[in-house]
């Protein structure tokens, strides 16, 4: 995987009759913010629970749903309950070579008894391939549920899935239907071979009135064209939208200036380094100085000379990069999940230097 950048825009007020901003809705927005304050001055009655905790599971199965898919079903060593999450939530998984990759979660998050993750097979992909690999026994650590991919309660949804994007997306899908709110879903691929669970779809859009699913595989409908990704969307929509980098600009591209629009979103792959300079990065335990160009990233140079470097979402959340920074003015620019602090720490995945070197305890 994956994760993650991420936009939120304030929703409107809801109106009254005459059209003007709904009088109850503009309190809350005084009187919010002096309890959020108030709050933080007397502390919580105990802490939240741990998302780093390791958990044991064994691959209870293992699913073929799509052409290079496979889909694993996780239960908890033991048979206890795993901790509970919510839509968008995804696990950190330590592979049994030691390799850490993070995967949406794409059950039912009522279902405290299994997971279920779904990977596509990346061509040199190590840990893909690791992962498709597996059999039903296997033993794998997971960390988590984290959340970077929130999903917020709305009047009416626009979901977009591109590919293995489906896995964050379809446990919303679920939840909308499960609350009757009025959604539709559109799910893009290369051909119906290659897109996994369509055959949980067809029931969903049963359960909310109003809700329609698109299905439109490339090679029967060509790429989809902005107009046919977003339409004409209603005021109040919550859209969301995952999957390869030009599916997601696309959607951006087709809503600009659109406040009355939720949209949030998620990729499966780095985004580009589009406003980069050149720095240096000096490896204190062997005082080598590498130049970082302004188009790459210190991981990837990084890992050129370490190969052993470790990594995983590579986007500036999962903090399996992070490497202590001993001095340089750092540009931090991840978005490090579940609370985890930076401290001292820089992820060389995405964070860059305001200028100067950046010296690193490696």
């Amino acid at each position: 995987m994956k994760h993650s950048e991420e936009k939120y825009a304030d929703p409107p007020f809801p109106r009254d009759p005459r059209g003007r901003p709904d009088r109850f809705y503009r309190t809350l927005e005084r009187i919010v913010p002096a309890l959020e304050r108030f709050s933080a001055m007397i502390g919580t009655m105990s802490p939240p629970p741990p998302v780093d905790r390791d958990l044991d599971v064994t691959v209870a199965r293992v699913d073929r749903p799509a052409e290079g898919v496979a889909a694993l079903t996780l239960q908890r060593v033991g048979g206890a309950p795993l901790p509970a999450w919510q839509p968008g939530c995804h696990v950190d998984v330590v592979l049994p070579s030691g390799q850490v990759r993070q995967y949406s979660l794409c059950g039912d998050p009522a279902d405290r008894g299994r997971y279920r993750i779904a990977v596509r097979r990346i061509p040199d992909g190590r840990g893909s391939g690791e992962v498709h690999a597996l059999t039903a026994g296997a033993r794998l650590t997971l960390r988590g549920p984290r959340n970077a991919f929130p999903f917020a309660r709305r009047e009416r949804y626009l979901f977009i899935a591109g590919g293995i994007g489906i896995t964050p997306i379809l446990p919303m899908v679920r939840a909308a239907a499960r609350h009757h709110t009025k959604f539709r879903f559109l799910y893009t691929g290369r051909s119906r071979t290659t897109m996994p669970f369509l055959d949980e779809l067809s029931s969903l859009a049963s359960g909310a009135p109003g809700s329609r699913m698109d299905i439109r595989p490339d090679d029967e409908f060509g790429p989809p064209s902005a107009e046919t990704l977003v339409g004409d969307v209603a005021p109040g929509t919550a859209v969301y939208v995952c999957g390869p980098p030009p599916l997601i600009a696309a959607v951006r591209d087709a809503l600009p200036d659109r406040p009355d629009v939720a949209l949030f979103w998620e990729r499966f792959s780095p985004p580009p380094i589009v406003d980069g300079t050149e720095f240096e990065v000096e490896l204190a335990r062997s005082g080598r100085v590498l130049r970082v160009p302004a188009d790459r990233s210190a991981l990837d140079v990084i890992s050129e000379a370490r190969p052993d470097t470790p990594s995983s979402c590579r986007q500036g959340f999962c903090g399996t990069c992070r490497v202590r920074l001993l001095s340089g003015p750092a540009d931090h620019r991840d978005r490090p999940t579940g609370g985890s602090p930076r401290r001292e720490e820089i992820a060389i995945c995405v964070s860059r230097s305001l200028g100067g070197r950046l010296r690193l305890d490696m």
